[in-house]
């Protein structure tokens, strides 16, 4: 029970179709499984009401918000929620991020409307959360902040938008740290490298007419530790630790959950 009494919003709680676990659903699962009181906001409320009702079959407390999080006032409205349920807000995850799904595409195919798109998805709903979360938190002088970047921030990756917006939401993950600890609140930022997730491998899968199990061997092969890739759980167990009082000295970190990807130079 790491997180007992402690409320946490999840941004990103549904899942993207296909087989099995989402990043965002096994970290609400993790969360609430280690006590903590669960908003789970989705922009699509069906996904992110099963989400809460695989967490209610086990005896957790959660709630399904529906918000578009590229709107300030969808956001005010979540975070207001929480705070009337629960009177307080110690958690704040960020797993949103659309990349081939919301059009991204190398610089010489990429549109600007695409672009927008993953702009306003990937890294001003980052902003936007946090934005009004933290005067809450700083009234509290407590709080963790976990955003989910990606590998693709410092590796190579062949499409503009999601490699920019990544890497920004790093510069802005210190940022938050540097100039929230007086206030006890903690950020960090982890970076997923190649994990096997519906929006992973599902969406490629769907954009490159191959089958899952061709998307899955090709990305597998690409990992150095055991050629398997990641999975949901993983994410899920190292946002864990960074929300929990056993990170409690821990902020303005980049925390690569890769396999050993980044190890590798040249």
């Amino acid at each position: 029970m790491r997180l007992k009494d402690r409320v946490a919003i999840i941004v990103g709680a549904g899942q993207s179709p296909g087989e099995g676990m989402g990043n965002g659903r096994a970290t609400a699962l993790t969360f609430a499984r280690e006590g903590a009181k669960v908003l789970c906001v989705d922009h699509n409320l069906a996904s992110a009401q099963e989400t809460v009702e695989m967490i209610a079959a086990k005896g957790g407390t959660a709630v399904a918000f529906r918000a578009d999080v590229t709107k300030t006032a969808e956001i005010k409205a979540m975070v207001a929620d929480a705070v009337s349920r629960w009177q307080r807000i110690d958690i704040l995850h960020n797993n949103v991020g659309v990349s081939l799904a919301g059009g991204d595409a190398e610089l010489l195919e990429l549109t600007e409307e695409a672009f927008d798109r993953c702009v306003a998805i990937n890294l001003k709903s980052c902003i936007l959360a946090a934005r009004q979360v933290i005067p809450i938190m700083r009234r509290q002088n407590s709080g963790a902040i976990i955003n989910i970047s990606s590998m693709a921030a410092i590796t190579t990756y062949p499409y503009v938008a999601y490699k920019a917006t990544k890497s920004a939401m790093i510069a802005f993950t210190e940022q938050l740290a540097y100039q929230n600890a007086e206030y006890g609140i903690r950020a960090n930022v982890i970076l997923p490298g190649l994990m096997n997730t519906p929006m992973a491998v599902d969406t490629r899968a769907r954009e490159w007419n191959k089958t899952r199990a061709e998307v899955e061997a090709e990305r597998d092969s690409k990992v150095p530790l055991r050629k398997k890739m990641g999975t949901a759980w993983d994410v899920a167990n190292a946002a864990l630790f960074l929300a929990s009082d056993e990170a409690n000295f821990i902020t303005g970190v980049t925390l690569p959950v890769d396999g050993g990807a980044s190890v590798r130079r040249g």
